[in-house]
């Protein structure tokens, strides 16, 4: 937990600060994240749209509540600096809470290393949020191997990373791991796939092994560093870089946030 985040609870319509110091047990059900830079947001309606249907998926019944929590916490969020707020749906004594956590942004990357994960201990692979402890013990598992993110393995096939969606180069065709494998709907990997069509990049869908990656242009996308290049897969496959194209796309996908509402 960011012991310098703000915690806002979502009663009656208003959004209140409170004591993070809580003795009962939560339990995060739901949660969205993106950065926002210096007033700036990519894609803050898609992010809303995640949100809102995860918390009716988890047992939010009252959508325009949540509608009206989401909308009343972005009039929060700071015009300046940089800030990764998350908005969470919480349970809480069997009562089911919303509570929005305004945070600073960590120091932001664009290259990474990674390590296979040991297993896949999600246990709703397709919701952000309910798994989001259990990823970060894998992701400390993996810093202990000198990486900084850990991927996923569902049958042994490439499905996903502990914070970041994995896209991948052979060529000039951008690939993805197919849709059959499950886990979140990356904001940020369908922003990539949505500039790839916008330039007529074909993109496709292969179902890989670790080991079918070697000789491939990796990438970790996500909502907070965007576009980050793989520079090396610890035990893993040698992989190609290609630093020009990775800073083209990370210059295209910064250009299209926009100014807060």
């Amino acid at each position: 937990m960011d012991a310098t985040a703000t915690l806002y609870d979502w009663a009656a319509g208003e959004l209140a600060v409170r004591d993070d110091c809580e003795l009962a047990e939560t339990e995060l059900l739901a949660a969205d994240s993106f950065l926002v830079d210096e007033g700036r947001v990519l894609a803050l309606r898609l992010h809303r749209s995640r949100f809102l249907e995860s918390a009716r998926e988890q047992g939010h019944a009252d959508r325009a509540d949540a509608a009206a929590f989401w909308d009343t916490a972005v009039t929060l969020l700071p015009r300046s600096g940089q800030w990764f707020p998350r908005f969470e749906l919480v349970r809480s004594r069997d009562v089911l809470r919303l509570r929005f956590r305004l945070r600073s942004a960590p120091a932001l990357g664009d290259t990474l290393v990674v390590a296979t994960a040991p297993s896949d201990p999600r246990q709703l692979p397709h919701l952000k949020g309910p798994d989001i402890a259990r990823l970060g013990v894998l992701r400390q598992q993996a810093q202990k191997r000198g990486a900084q993110e850990a991927v996923i393995l569902d049958d042994g096939h490439v499905s996903d990373g502990t914070t970041s969606a994995l896209l991948w180069w052979r060529g000039n065709t951008l690939y993805a791991p197919p849709f059959e494998l499950e886990r979140v709907d990356s904001v940020a990997a369908r922003t990539v796939r949505g500039i790839a069509a916008a330039l007529g990049v074909p993109v496709d869908e292969e179902t890989v092994r670790p080991s079918e990656l070697a000789g491939a242009n990796l990438w970790a996308v996500n909502a907070l560093h965007g576009i980050r290049e793989v520079t090396a897969w610890v035990d893993g496959p040698a992989l190609a870089r290609d630093e020009a194209r990775t800073r083209a796309w990370r210059a295209r996908f910064a250009a299209l946030a926009r100014p807060l509402p």
